[in-house]
């Protein structure tokens, strides 16, 4: 998979953040209704990634800077066909890579139990539980999660 630094509001970025939001309508009955400003996503402040596959988008995530070294994940997806070749994990360590080559110490994130997948990757990839913070931090399915880079 090849990864581009795209903005928030690329063409291939906002196809991607409507499929997750989309697949969270799925699976949560509605979409991820986080105050999300494009310019959170642009250097320094965050970053924006897509990944392709023959010049198609079929993955995407971002960071945005959260305060006391801490970046924020968001919009972490990988397209249905293409899932289980490993491309989330891929994406996840270039956001990872990305955040501490910026300067950050440390990822939060939150999902929730209609994403079993996504739980056992962050999980697996060495992400814990951490006090509930943002949007969904009253949320009771709302999981949050956060790693030491």
């Amino acid at each position: 998979m090849e990864i581009r630094v795209v903005s928030y509001d690329h063409p291939d970025a906002v196809r991607m953040i409507d499929e997750v939001q989309q697949e969270y309508v799925v699976r949560y009955g509605g979409p991820d209704s986080t105050p999300v400003d494009p310019a959170q996503f642009a250097p320094p402040l965050g970053l924006f990634l897509v990944g392709y596959l023959d010049g198609v988008p079929v993955a995407s995530g971002g960071w945005r800077a959260h305060g006391d070294g801490m970046v924020e994940l968001k919009r972490m997806y990988v397209s249905p066909a293409r899932r289980g070749r490993g491309l989330a994990r891929a994406m996840l360590a270039e956001l990872e890579l990305s955040a501490r080559r910026a300067g950050h110490g440390r990822v939060i994130l939150e999902t929730g139990p209609a994403q079993p997948e996504a739980l056992k990757l962050y999980r697996s990839s060495g992400y814990t539980d951490v006090p509930a913070f943002g949007h969904y931090k009253d949320a009771p399915l709302a999981v949050h999660l956060g790693k030491t880079l």
